[in-house]
């Protein structure tokens, strides 16, 4: 199994960012093919800061996927390309830090 995260900071208005993210953003990422499940998670406290320099983290987001083909396939569909569109539109990608993650255990 392998996830991808996306680790995002601080929005200036994090009232209309939670907005924006959770009424047009997730709901095309519900979308995208061969995803088997995702967690999308506020960050509370940071127990070691200065990992990320001045940068406060705000929200991560891990979406699932069975292989790195799997995950390379929802990559090419219309669905990721569509909220790859909508988290530029809605500021996102200024904020965000993507990785991809094997599950080892």
């Amino acid at each position: 199994m392998i996830k991808y995260i996306a680790l995002y900071k601080s929005p200036a208005d994090p009232e209309a960012f939670d907005k924006a993210y959770f009424e047009t953003h997730k709901p095309l990422i519900d979308k995208v093919p061969g995803l088997i499940r995702q967690e999308i998670a506020k960050i509370q406290r940071v127990f070691v800061p200065g990992m990320l320099g001045e940068t406060q983290p705000y929200l991560v987001a891990e979406l699932y996927f069975e292989s790195k083909d799997a995950m390379k396939a929802a990559f090419a569909s219309p669905e990721w390309q569509a909220s790859g569109a909508n988290l530029t539109e809605i500021g996102g990608m200024e904020l965000v830090s993507m990785f991809s993650a094997e599950v080892v255990e």
